[in-house]
């Protein structure tokens, strides 16, 4: 497939080829598409921040092993392996109302966990990965809307790549806590009468969250009916409370805000590990990185393909051309062999008519339509993401 690669100059961090960046971009367009859609402001905070920080955030206490460290100007540094204490330094830059709120902000940030060798596992387990990370800073109040809202984000962004079938769970307060057992009952309600709003089944597991807050987890199930387990979200009463944020509420006091931290796909590196599972290196259209290759019959019909091919990459298709002098029956085999979607096959006739000959993937029979029949067919499919290719 020719996606990504690991060298022994860097083990676990991942080199993404020019293929697997048309699927990383893709993926990347579609989850901002949707974060605009549901209100999220995107930012993004630096990859290197200096060891107070990480004293302040709790991490140097409780994460320390798995975090890489450096020294700048007689200063120690650390890599982050996480986003949130970033995004506490951008929300702290101004001073906030209640009436701001609820504030969503998202970050495709770039983070390093220090993994022991035995552990790591292609694209599943890496040293360095993008994180989808974002938090929602609202009222208590806003809690249950805020998470309803953020299951029907995490629900459209899963069913587009094609995952249906998921299992919820639920995790509640933990015997070793921060935070009031009221606020916990409050929090750990709001999550599961979001839940029950939305008609979602899950399982709970008592004393299974965070001890900084009660989370839900969505595990998704591949072809292989394997679970993944990609998002979360969680209540978090320990950042909001060391980094100091506050807003002006109603009465004109300063109050803390509750803190949602929520992803949906996870690592980057390891979603597109699990797509290429998933489909088998049959990628949907909109995520294919070669969604057609023409294929001309005999020499004389390549200044046709060119112009097919033309025509096709002018409307922002992902498209190429096989002029090799190979028969056609081995340029249908190669194309095959790579499970591109989508095969068209040219000659005299197709050149006469202005039309192509389509073999569909995962389909026996071809069909001939014309080029622009064939155009308007195949962007109304990756537009709508779309993953049957018949048409």
């Amino acid at each position: 497939l020719d996606l990504f690669s690991f060298n022994e100059a860097g083990p676990g961090f991942a080199f993404i080829h020019p293929r697997g960046m048309i699927i990383w971009n893709a993926v990347v367009d579609f989850w901002r598409s949707v974060h605009d859609k549901y209100g999220y402001q995107e930012v993004r905070t630096p990859v290197i921040l200096n060891e107070q920080l990480w004293h302040r955030s709790g991490h140097w206490d409780n994460y320390k092993e798995n975090m890489y460290f450096t020294t700048v100007d007689d200063v120690g540094y650390a890599i982050k392996p996480m986003n949130c204490p970033g995004l506490c330094l951008v929300y702290k830059t101004g001073q906030h109302s209640y009436r701001e709120f609820p504030i969503r902000i998202a970050e495709l940030g770039v983070v390093h966990r220090h993994e022991a060798s035995g552990v790591m596992h292609g694209l599943f387990r890496v040293r360095q990965f993008t994180q989808d990370d974002a938090h929602i800073l609202c009222t208590p109040e806003q809690i249950e809307s805020e998470i309803i809202g953020v299951i029907e984000l995490t629900f459209e962004i899963y069913k587009a790549f094609g995952f249906e079938d998921f299992h919820i769970e639920l995790s509640t307060m933990p015997q070793k806590h921060i935070g009031s057992d009221e606020i916990w009952e409050t929090a750990t309600n709001a999550l599961e009468n979001a839940l029950k709003h939305k008609g979602i089944e899950y399982k709970i597991n008592e004393g299974d969250g965070a001890f900084y807050g009660p989370k839900i987890d969505f595990h998704i199930k591949d072809c292989l009916k394997r679970y993944w387990q990609l998002g979360t979200i969680q209540l978090d009463f320990s950042m909001p409370a060391r980094f100091a944020l506050v807003y002006t509420d109603r009465d004109n006091t300063e109050k803390t805000p509750v803190m949602i931290h929520r992803a949906v796909l996870g690592s980057f590196e390891r979603f597109i590990g699990i797509l290429i599972e998933h489909y088998g290196g049959g990628f949907p259209l909109w995520l294919a990185p070669e969604q057609a290759r023409i294929l001309p019959i005999s020499e004389k019909s390549n200044d046709y393909a060119r112009m097919v091919q033309d025509r096709l990459k002018g409307a922002q298709l992902r498209v190429n051309c096989d002029l090799s002098n190979e028969k056609i029956g081995a340029k249908i085999a190669r194309a095959h062999s790579e499970k591109l979607p989508y095969m068209l096959i040219v000659g005299p006739k197709e050149a006469q008519s202005n039309t192509v000959n389509v073999r569909i993937r995962g389909v026996k029979t071809t069909k001939t339509v014309d080029i622009d029949e064939f155009l308007r067919t195949v962007k109304h499919k990756i537009d709508d993401k779309k993953i049957d290719l018949v048409f």
